[in-house]
């Protein structure tokens, strides 16, 4: 038995380290899975196959996992908007632009109404009231669709569409809504709702799709009106259910143009998730009216595309400012790229603040967020602290002029392995809200200090350094 075990182990590491050698793509993160397979003998092999292996280097995972999105991509691309395209004078934003066009797929377009939603309870008043409004159809996916309150009240009025004629299509992921009770699947279908998860966990499969969630929060109303952001349908952003208390975010209403770019997203991953007739024809996606004045662009993100896109918006950003970077995020636990442009733009003289919860969802991230402060707390960054509530916001300001909200955080998933919409604004007055609301958000923080930072205790700092190794699972 003994001999059998230590076979296994051998063959086991020897493949992994093998593996993690010839298809490693960035030396920390290598050199981060070769400590965790050699430390923990088979678990960590089991832990690098479910979430370390590149499976893009392997022809079953691209030609499974990512073909038919690739070729959709190909044969579907957006033509009722090219009128409300957007060309900047400035070569400021102009190159922002560009990029994330090329990167991720949708030019900047015109004519947009934005509404911005900072209350979990007004969040949810204002998407169930655009529900109760629908005439045609309802398209939602979440990460999360939680048993509790919201989902309660979210399956009586789609209950109620459907008796009126009212088309209801819901993706979710596997992972996160694991929670989501059969029973409440089966009752809106057996309604006529179509329910489709995401990635789910089947045998044969788990391997290739595990590692790989689709992260994304989407709601479209007759598309026409489009809810966006990073609030999932739980009860934590009404009710106190844990001492994290009730969660804080931002979710965006939208009406215009870029309400058919989220819409496509939609539809993409619906394809995907149901292989089911493409809902391209213009009772979908009917033409778009101007409906403001605000310049959106959507970024869309996936290990699908050939590009990290929501890396290159964080990135692009930040090389792009000239005066302030505010950012809020739950799990900022930024690659080395991200660390050192943070860092170029405070030393050139740009205010760098940072906002992070005191306390996190998830220890692991918690820890690993700190293993990085003391570098940039030396830099000159303001790393600003929570005191009491939980902040689940994804939100980078640059220069007043510009912000993004949405689902991508400052960490590996969000760049490499999630699924992710963000919205990014060139509106200086939404923009200038935002910013008032960092700076009085920065009231119930505690700003830390370097050298009391760098003094904190050797127990904490090597909480953080073992943490810091499992950044590649996060």
């Amino acid at each position: 038995m003994l001999i059998a075990f230590y076979s296994i182990y051998g063959v086991s590491t020897l493949w992994a380290i093998f593996s993690i050698l010839l298809y490693g793509n960035r030396p920390a993160r290598s050199i981060g899975w070769l400590l965790i397979v050699i430390i923990f003998p088979i678990l960590g092999v089991v832990f690098y196959i479910l979430f370390g292996v590149n499976r893009k280097k392997f022809k079953f995972f691209t030609l499974n996992f990512n073909a038919k999105r690739k070729l959709y991509d190909l044969n579907h691309k957006s033509k009722n908007i090219e009128k409300f395209t957007y060309k900047f004078n400035t070569d400021k934003f102009g190159r922002i632009g560009k990029l994330l066009q090329r990167s991720s797929g949708f030019p900047v377009v015109q004519g947009n109404s934005i509404q911005l939603l900072k209350d979990g309870a007004l969040t949810f008043d204002e998407i169930f009231e655009a529900f109760s409004k629908a005439e045609k159809f309802i398209h939602i996916q979440y990460y999360i669709l939680e048993e509790g309150e919201l989902l309660d009240k979210l399956i009586s009025l789609f209950t109620e569409k459907i008796k009126k004629g009212v088309e209801i299509r819901i993706l979710y992921d596997a992972l996160g809504s694991n929670g989501w009770k059969n029973s409440a699947v089966k009752k809106l279908e057996n309604l006529g709702a179509k329910t489709h998860s995401i990635l789910p966990f089947k045998i044969g499969t788990i391997l290739s799709t595990l590692n790989y969630r689709n992260h994304r929060k989407i709601a479209i109303i007759d598309g026409v009106v489009a809810f966006t952001g990073g609030v999932n349908v739980s009860d934590k952003y009404i009710k106190a259910n844990s001492n994290l208390g009730i969660w804080d975010d931002l979710h965006l209403k939208v009406e215009g143009p870029a309400v058919d770019h989220l819409h496509r997203i939609f539809i993409k991953d619906y394809y995907f998730a149901s292989n089911e007739v493409l809902l391209t024809n213009d009772f979908y996606l009917p033409f778009q009216k101007e409906k403001g004045t605000s310049l959106i662009q959507i970024v869309a993100g996936g290990p699908d595309l050939k590009y990290l896109s929501i890396l290159h918006q964080y990135l692009m950003m930040i090389h792009t400012a000239e005066k302030s970077i505010y950012i809020q995020n739950p799990y900022f636990i930024p690659n080395k790229a991200l660390l050192e442009a943070l860092k170029m733009a405070v030393l050139s003289g740009v205010d760098v603040k940072i906002i992070v919860p005191k306390n996190n969802d998830s220890i692991l991230a918690k820890h690993s967020m700190f293993a990085n402060f003391e570098d940039l707390l030396e830099a000159g960054i303001k790393i600003c602290v929570l005191k009491t509530t939980f902040s689940h916001c994804k939100l980078i300001i640059i220069d007043d002029e510009i912000a993004s909200i949405g689902s991508g955080n400052f960490d590996y998933r969000s760049f490499e392995y999630n699924y992710e919409v963000n919205t990014l604004i060139y509106d200086k007055n939404i923009t200038k809200n935002l910013s008032n609301d960092f700076r009085k958000s920065l009231e119930n923080c505690m700003v830390l200090d370097y050298n009391s930072f760098k003094n904190r205790p050797l127990t904490t700092k090597l909480l953080e350094g073992c943490a810091k190794v499992f950044s590649p699972l996060l």
